[in-house]
């Protein structure tokens, strides 16, 4: 039994071993648009993230987020790592800026050029060079790193520009539950001629079926108490 548990060991160390299988990079961009056009966003979520800035401004920040459709209800509830009571609210209507179907290349806007491929745990991930093919925005894909099991962005390289701050930077994505979600991203600019740095994390997704209306709106003010008159 000996020599042949030793035997199963070495296979499994020798499989363990192997190289993972390079795919051809056009076959990775078609199982991409593939992937892409079948992405599913969440319409409602919940989530914390944490932002960091370094430059014209200092703020550590922590937030929860809760979101369905473009209803946010913004909540801080940390401020330089200081617990904050009571926690700060604000409501809006926005779009989410950082949602993958928003930012990711397709290739009827931006050529796509095979760079080298990236050793992401047991599997590859495939680095591409990425130009547009019409005119620029402030927001510019540079680069993407598309991960070789889901064929989703890993990584989005970017630049940005306006009047007077210009910079770039990467986003990274994964899964969480059934989704693609943003994980983190870093930014490094100048802005008036100065240098600053930002980072966002994001984490504790959850996607609830729906949310209470009631999430949406600002409770109204307890009505002040008068005294009768003497």
């Amino acid at each position: 039994m000996r020599p042949r548990l030793w035997a199963l060991v070495a296979t499994l160390a020798l499989l363990g071993a192997a190289p993972a299988a390079t795919l051809d990079s056009q076959y990775v961009l078609a199982r991409y648009e593939l992937e892409m056009s079948s992405l599913q966003s969440p319409k409602t979520m919940i989530f914390t993230y944490n932002v960091s800035q370094l430059g014209t401004s200092d703020i550590e920040e922590r937030h929860v987020i809760y979101r369905s459709g473009l209803n946010v209800r913004d909540e801080t509830i940390a401020v330089d790592g200081i617990p904050i009571k009571p926690k700060i609210v604000n409501f809006g209507r926005r779009i989410d800026r950082y949602a993958i179907a928003r930012l990711a290349p397709r290739s009827s806007t931006y050529a796509m050029l095979f760079v080298r491929t990236v050793r992401d745990g047991a599997h590859l991930d495939y680095r591409y060079d990425v130009t547009p093919l019409g005119a620029t925005s402030d927001f510019t894909v540079t680069g993407l790193v598309i991960d070789g099991l889901s064929f989703l962005p890993r990584e989005i390289d970017f630049t940005t520009a306006s009047s007077i701050a210009r910079g770039h930077g990467a986003l990274v994505y994964g899964k969480s539950d059934k989704y693609w979600m943003p994980l983190y991203v870093t930014v490094e600019a100048t802005v008036d001629g100065k240098p600053a740095r930002e980072r966002i994390t994001w984490g504790d997704y959850r996607f609830p079926p729906a949310l209470p209306a009631s999430t949406f709106v600002a409770p109204k003010p307890l009505p002040h108490a008068t005294l009768p008159p003497i």
